[in-house]
């Protein structure tokens, strides 16, 4: 048996349950996550950051630790809660357990809770902030209440500009803005023969137009979009460029904010492999990886400058738009996946034939 450990939560609920991985205290918004599989995935997302995310699948860590599967290099929630954790993983391809791992990179995890109750909470009042202690009776809460995650993309984002190279030679050139990206954007970019410039989250237009790119990448990240005033003032001169852009999760929202429209945190968001999106323009239901806790507004879309190319099936929030006034689309799912479906992983190849078509316009 682990040592007991709580988690509390901001209206004074509490949960007990068994620590592993790292001791100490640790403050979070509490979130869940619908994924059966797709753990080290989950545990690599900088997304995450700021955040315990709470696995509704009951067994987690069955197939071990695999350092070739993460999405970063970093960990991106602040805090884990499982029901049960695999003690004895079995995978060929495993190189240790999650408790050694988490005590390895500081998470502190908790076990043995109710977690299909603890969702079902989230779910009926929506998203709040939790502490994982060992002391719930010395919990402050209106302390509690008062957390909010802040800074999260300056945090997640890379602080040196670097390149990573196709295989042959490189048939086109990308810019990847870094606000908390995940690793496949990048291997989905590099296996399509491009060469990816991945830049920090501050980067401006002409430093942009010095690289020579054919395509920018806006990628995921971690926080609420509209506190990132200083990236949406960057890519509105971004879009001034005439450069294809494609924009995934956070991406997605900061171009929105950019060209004026707003966004708004839900209730409990949308985060698992399970989720479906309708693209407008084919009629046709696709099934989604997500990871956001903001959506879009829908109705703040100004049809003369740009339209919803996906809604999401079960609550109709946005989650795409297509750009009018310049070469652009958005999703707010993610079509790299991983781990989820692979249904929508032809959006690379068509941000690949803007980039082709804006070539050839150049020439003339």
């Amino acid at each position: 048996m682990g040592k007991t450990g709580y988690l509390v939560l901001e209206n004074g609920m509490r949960f007990r349950g068994e620590r592993f991985g790292a001791q100490g205290e640790v403050t979070a918004e509490v979130v869940f996550t619908t994924g059966m599989t797709g753990y080290l995935e989950t545990l690599s997302d900088p997304s995450y950051w700021g955040q315990i995310t709470v696995q509704t699948f009951p067994l987690i860590g069955n197939y071990g630790v695999i350092p070739s599967d993460f999405e970063s290099d970093n960990i991106g929630p602040s805090g884990y809660i499982v029901k049960h954790w695999c003690q004895e993983p079995s995978n060929f391809r495993s190189e240790g357990d999650l408790d050694t791992f988490f005590q390895e990179k500081n998470v502190v995890a908790l076990s043995g809770i109710d977690t299909r109750s603890l969702t079902k909470i989230i779910r009926e009042k929506g998203v709040m902030n939790g502490v994982i202690t060992d002391d719930p009776d010395g919990v402050d809460l209106e302390k509690l209440k008062a957390y909010r995650v802040t800074g999260a993309v300056k945090a997640a984002s890379t602080k040196e500009r670097y390149t990573v190279f196709p295989e042959g030679e490189a048939e086109r050139r990308v810019a990847l803005l870094d606000f908390g990206l995940k690793k496949n954007i990048w291997r989905e970019l590099v296996r399509r023969g491009a060469e990816v410039i991945v830049c920090p989250w501050n980067t401006t237009a002409e430093e942009i137009k010095e690289l020579g790119v054919d395509g920018i990448m806006l990628s995921n990240g971690p926080g609420d979009p509209a506190e990132n005033v200083e990236i949406i003032n960057n890519l509105k001169e971004i879009c001034k460029l005439n450069i294809p852009i494609f924009g995934i999760c956070l991406g997605h929202q900061l171009l929105a904010l950019a060209h004026g429209f707003r966004t708004e945190k839900l209730k409990y968001g949308h985060r698992g492999g399970n989720q479906p999106v309708k693209n407008l323009e084919q009629d046709r239901v696709y099934i989604t990886s997500q990871n956001h806790g903001y959506a879009v507004v829908s109705d703040s879309i100004e049809p003369a400058v740009a339209k919803e190319l996906f809604v999401n099936v079960n609550d109709n929030t946005c989650e795409g738009v297509r750009y009018l006034d310049c070469p652009a689309f958005t999703t707010q799912f993610h079509p790299e996946a991983c781990g989820g479906p692979l249904d929508t992983m032809g959006l690379f190849d068509e941000f690949f034939t803007m980039m082709d078509k804006s070539k050839q316009l150049s020439l003339f």
